[in-house]
């Protein structure tokens, strides 16, 4: 009698587990451009939050040492002392220099067309130029890179 009294009904049937397996398909193929999307956005929203960081370190380098580095001294002036610079206060960024959210070291250039300096980021790419998230972000067009 044991044997009979035991439910039929105790496990999924393999019917049941497809069309759960389907509707989790179908909402993964919904959700996921979407984080992606979002994902897109961040990176290049952090690659401007850190060009904005370095901008301002590059102040407080002009601040004491009366002029921006130069492009043999690189970014790398804001962590280590520069050879021939008297006044430096530095590091004025602490961990070291950040990479852009793609891995890559950012892009100075000193000077640059119109401006004392430049800091960019290539992009997803790595090369110069693209569109969407292979754009290059420029310290000297931050407003359109956060948009």
């Amino acid at each position: 009698m044991r044997a009979s009294s035991k439910r039929r009904d105790a496990g999924f049937t393999l019917l049941e587990l497809l069309v759960v397996l389907m509707v989790l398909a179908l909402l993964a193929g919904l959700v996921a451009p979407r984080v992606l999307g979002y994902l897109e956005g961040a990176r290049r929203d952090t690659a401007a939050l850190q060009i904005r960081r370095l901008t301002t370190a590059l102040e407080y380098f002009r601040l004491d040492a009366g002029r921006y580095p130069t492009a043999e001294e690189g970014l790398a002036a804001l962590v280590e002392r520069p050879a021939g610079v008297a006044r430096w206060n530095g590091p004025y960024i602490e961990g070291g220099l950040p990479r852009d959210p793609w891995g890559r070291p950012y892009v100075y250039r000193a000077p640059a067309e119109g401006a004392p300096y430049e800091i960019l980021s290539l992009g997803a790419d790595g090369a110069p130029g693209g569109e969407g998230e292979d754009a290059d972000i420029s310290s000297l067009r931050l407003d359109d890179a956060a948009g």
